[in-house]
């Protein structure tokens, strides 16, 4: 069967386990925060099946999963502590998939618009954006912190589709988990998923989208 072909006038992107694999100073940082804490680390395999829905839910999950709950103070200090030791890792170990530098700008030279929905907050995106010389690719960029939700609400890709002039149904979103094909398929957009990426432990070939993508430059096939 051949791949679906769509003529989008945007296309969306996820940062994390998308375009930029990151998971090295995730790890980083949270095993500096779980130390500060007195806590065992995690393997970088644990904290991969973490990364997805924002760093609040990466330290909770590092904090307590298969381990003894904690108090809200505790968690606050310990996201504290995370973003924190974060700034000072962040970028140091993270790189760029291969492909997406080749893909950005080969959408870029079509004239497609482009955006970047993400949880990851802002402060630690824009800098990941400038140190590896994309952020010039996108006309709108959503992160954790722009609206009160996140993925997978839809309310972020109507958001990024607003600031680009399109509808969403008129875009593309390509990501790598849950998160993305839900919030994109609830906006009314079709979703390709890498197969690379961070799916918080799910299959990603379970996941219900319009098709995978074993490397990022192998999303031309599926425009028209």
């Amino acid at each position: 069967m051949s791949a679906p072909r769509f003529a989008p006038r945007a296309v969306l992107f996820d940062l994390d386990g998308t375009l930029l694999d990151t998971i090295a100073d995730l790890a980083d940082a949270a095993n500096l925060m779980l130390a500060e804490r007195g806590q065992a680390p995690r393997s970088r395999e644990e904290i991969h099946g973490f990364v997805g829905k924002g760093i609040g839910n990466l330290v909770e999950r590092c904090l307590t999963e298969g381990r003894a709950p904690v108090s809200g103070a505790e968690a606050d200090a310990a996201l504290e502590a995370f973003r924190r030791h974060y700034a000072r890792v962040n970028g140091r170990r993270t790189r760029p998939y291969p492909g997406v530098p080749e893909l950005l700008a080969a959408l870029s030279a079509r004239g497609l618009k482009m955006a970047l929905v993400t949880n990851k907050a802002t402060v630690f995106t824009l800098p990941l954006l400038m140190q590896f010389g994309i952020a010039s690719y996108f006309g709108a960029v959503v992160c954790g912190d722009t609206l009160p939700v996140r993925k997978p609400d839809p309310a972020v890709i109507g958001h990024a589709c607003a600031r680009l002039g399109v509808e969403p149904a008129a875009s593309l979103m390509i990501g790598d988990s849950a998160n993305d094909a839900l919030a994109a398929r609830a906006a009314g957009a079709p979703v390709l998923l890498v197969t690379y990426g961070y799916s918080e432990g799910m299959p990603v070939e379970a996941i219900d989208c319009d098709g995978l993508l074993s490397s990022a430059w192998q999303a031309l096939a599926y425009l028209a």
